[in-house]
């Protein structure tokens, strides 16, 4: 089931952990925390709506302090860290 909420309501902010940038340059995948409410499509259809790009994949955890963390894979044919140097992550 989608649930209908607005692009910037689901995808709150980037992480830039040390782990986090490494996933970016080897694995061509982004994380972001996100809306504790927001299930995997809607993560995906948020992501591709705000940033213009294909989602291959998401995976989603919640981390010890109760945020909800999004792992998004991009598709081959864009790049995460264009995409990080874009939004300012980089």
């Amino acid at each position: 089931m989608v649930i209908a909420m607005d692009p910037t309501e689901v995808i709150i902010r980037p992480v830039s952990s040390e782990s986090a940038l490494d996933r970016l340059e080897r694995e061509n995948k982004l994380t972001f925390i996100v809306s504790s409410k927001a299930n995997k499509q809607t993560i995906k259809e948020a992501f591709e709506k705000l940033y213009g790009v294909k989602v291959k994949s998401v995976n989603t955890c919640i981390t010890t302090s109760g945020e909800k963390k999004a792992i998004i894979r991009l598709e081959k044919e864009y790049s995460a860290s264009e995409l990080a140097t874009k939004i300012g992550l980089l």
